[in-house]
């Protein structure tokens, strides 16, 4: 069986202010001829399909084409799950008739995971197994289980369920959205709990011929058979150095694996450039970056007036402006010494300053309950 991995699609997402819409959009037709090409026997979306819980209708309306286009133009089957930016809910509200035509979308895991069988062409039969994110409390409810307080036990929980009604003839294929150890995160990524319990070891998915993973933005390999396909696009400047694509899995009757990583074009591409605001006006690559998205960090401490409009008539798309030895963007009023702390860091910060005291480990552990608590509720609503 041959079948495409792809994730984090962030449908709704804006790079600073700037709406990608445009760019998600010509992205997924590449997808899609991609898959028109290939006619694999499945396609396999790892979560974060939107960028927050209430999407604009505008990026609804795109992920109904590309669905409409996979399952009832192409008819290929569609494995989908919910991350942690997607309201489970909304998307399981998808899971209906529409899974009639190919299309298996799983917002909520609930007391059992449930596999989704698709044959191949060589008669490979592959049971997919979708575990949409599912933060620890909701599981602790689903299943019943007050032991369960971190993701790694979440997942374990749903794998062993599954290992002990797989079917021995049979290939299996874990869907899943989570930070596994030692992958290299990016900065646009939302962490998923504010303390340690977010991570979970890669040895939890053993024995299971495939694990398509979302959640990380950088395609790579955890290890031969677990693998982040990546995120649709470079979605903060960070990432300007990833190379974005889909992974091409072929998995044989005998469990043998063989992948390839699918560049998929850009509309625009993200570019950092370091310089004087002299050296940058007559840049040797600026002709190069008139069509895409810059980051501009100046050195030297001269003043400029109306630095930004001025770059824009080299760089049409220049969107952050920074002075070099600052994180900080140049028209900013955030205080370099909030930017890039957590909550519970800033939260510490402020205890001991009307205590005059630290907080205490316990202490730490409720305040990490208590926001992970408001970051699930905050899924629910609009942003």
């Amino acid at each position: 069986m041959r079948f495409i991995h792809t994730g984090d699609w962030h449908l709704g997402k804006s790079l600073i202010d700037w709406s990608l819409a445009d760019d998600q959009r010509f992205t997924l037709d590449a997808l899609l001829r991609l898959a028109e090409d290939l006619r694999p026997d499945a396609i396999v979306v790892a979560g974060d399909v939107f960028d927050r819980a209430v999407p604009p209708t505008a990026a609804v309306e795109r992920l109904n084409d590309v669905l409409g286009e996979l399952a009832l133009r192409l008819e290929i089957p569609v494995v989908m799950i919910a991350g942690n930016h997607d309201s489970p809910i909304r998307l399981q509200f998808l899971s209906g008739v529409i899974g009639r035509v190919g299309l298996h979308v799983v917002g909520e895991v609930g007391d059992e995971p449930k596999g989704v069988r698709i044959v191949g062409r060589d008669g490979v039969a592959i049971d997919f197994w979708p575990l949409a994110y599912t933060d620890p409390e909701t599981a602790r409810g689903a299943l019943g289980r007050s032991d369960i307080h971190s993701h790694e036990a979440v997942l374990a929980a749903h794998l062993e369920s599954i290992r002990e009604r797989a079917d021995a003839d049979a290939r299996h294929v874990v869907v899943a959205h989570a930070f596994v150890t030692g992958a290299q995160p990016s900065e646009s990524e939302r962490p998923l709990t504010v303390g340690g319990s977010g991570q979970v070891s890669k040895d939890v998915f053993d024995g299971f011929d495939y694990v398509a993973l979302g959640h990380l933005h950088r395609a790579q390999e955890v290890s031969e058979r677990v693998r982040y396909a990546g995120s649709l696009l470079k979605y903060s400047f960070a990432e300007a150095d990833h190379r974005k694509s889909v992974t091409v899995v072929d998995l044989a009757a005998d469990g043998t694996v063989e992948v390839e990583e699918v560049e998929l074009p850009s509309l625009h591409d993200l570019v950092r450039l370091r310089g004087s605001f002299a050296e940058l006006m007559d840049h040797p690559q600026a002709a190069a970056c008139r069509d895409v998205y810059v980051e501009v960090l100046l050195t030297g401490g001269e003043a400029v007036l109306d630095p930004m409009e001025r770059l824009r008539g080299v760089y049409p798309y220049v969107l952050s402006l920074k002075r070099d030895g600052s994180s900080l963007d140049v028209y900013s009023q955030d205080r370099p010494a909030v930017r890039g702390r957590s909550t519970r860091e800033l939260f510490g910060d402020f205890f001991a300053d009307v205590t005059g005291e630290a907080l205490s480990e316990a202490q730490e552990d409720e305040v990490d309950a208590v926001l992970t608590s408001a970051a699930r509720e905050a899924r629910e609503v609009a942003s």
